[in-house]
């Protein structure tokens, strides 16, 4: 390494200001290395035996007019899914008071739109004030939103907003055309500058390379703040998607990003998402071991597969852990 961790992070324990270079350091580290430095840090700034737990729920399925390569909501491809209008604000309170009866702490909401009009946010900030008042925190993820809608968003109460950037810069264009990378950049702007928290992550298995792994952590760790919620996908292969023939990562690779992503963000949720309904319970302790502290809690995620809440319960029993 070029230099020591501890001596190259600013005043408030964080840094800003990542090479592409010293990332690639850490994720050529060897693994049992690597894990024991990610372990360290993530005792520093949090319980290592306890795990923040959210539900997802899709509030408004298909028919998106971006073109994302994994995405089955999108409307440029031809699959299974059904198309789903806007779901009544009785439907998603329900919804919030199961996920807090199984022990979610926070409730998020998820609708297909590249960029929702102000009278779409009408029936979602109304969810929010709801879901609120049942006593969860409250996320969504509705694609790009300018200054004033953000605002009202804060207004009702929103605490995290969802937005992505799922890839690096330099790979960005070969999963994505209809949105730019600085159009999302923009959004986590007007997100963290309403003073909404901000969760931002990425995909892993995109056919992407180590490098642009590294890009896309070194793009948010080189946030003016870290994101409080960095959520770390696995891709989930959809028939119908250009990705769906794509060949998977090594599960090795995959716990190596996790780690990377604790080591970059030591003071940010790192957590485990899509994608865990096809790893075993032994490369989930490990992602756990990596420093990732958060999950989705529930049988879907908006449109694909999630291990249920049963099998949740076991495997944190089995390891010990504890829900936030």
């Amino acid at each position: 390494m070029s230099a020591p961790l501890a001596e190259r992070q600013a005043a408030d324990g964080l840094r800003h200001d990542w090479s592409r270079e010293e990332i690639l350091e850490l994720f050529g580290l060897p693994f049992n290395d690597l894990l024991f430095r990610a372990q360290q840090v993530h005792r520093a700034g949090f319980d290592p035996n306890a795990v923040q737990i959210s539900t997802l729920l899709s509030i408004k399925t298909g028919a998106c007019p971006e073109d994302c390569a994994y995405c089955p909501q999108s409307a440029h491809y031809k699959t299974e899914l059904d198309v789903e209008r806007l779901l009544p604000v009785e439907e998603v309170v329900a919804a919030a008071r199961e996920a807090r009866a199984r022990g979610a702490s926070r409730f998020c909401m998820g609708a297909a739109w590249r960029s929702p009009r102000d009278r779409d946010l009408e029936p979602v900030l109304e969810m929010v004030r709801a879901v609120k008042a049942e006593g969860l925190e409250t996320c969504l993820t509705l694609g790009m939103l300018s200054e004033a809608q953000v605002a009202r968003l804060k207004a009702a109460g929103l605490d995290y907003y969802n937005h992505n950037l799922d890839t690096s810069p330099d790979f960005y264009g070969e999963i994505i055309s209809t949105r730019t990378y600085q159009d999302r950049l923009d959004t986590l702007r007007h997100v963290r500058e309403a003073g909404i928290n901000v969760c931002a992550g990425g995909i892993v298995g995109m056919g992407e390379s180590r490098a642009d792994r590294a890009g896309l952590l070194q793009a948010l760790a080189n946030l003016p703040r870290h994101p409080e919620s960095v959520p770390v996908n696995l891709l989930v292969r959809v028939e119908g998607t250009p990705l769906a023939e794509v060949e998977p990562p090594d599960p090795f690779e995959f716990v190596r990003t996790l780690a990377v992503a604790r080591l970059l963000m030591p003071k940010s949720y790192v957590r485990l998402s899509a994608g865990r309904e096809s790893m075993s319970d032994e490369l989930q302790a490990l992602c756990f071991l990596a420093g990732a502290n958060s999950i989705f809690y529930g049988e879907k995620l908006l449109t694909t597969g999630n291990p249920d809440t049963d099998q949740d319960r076991r495997l944190f029993e089995r390891l010990g852990l504890k829900p936030l």
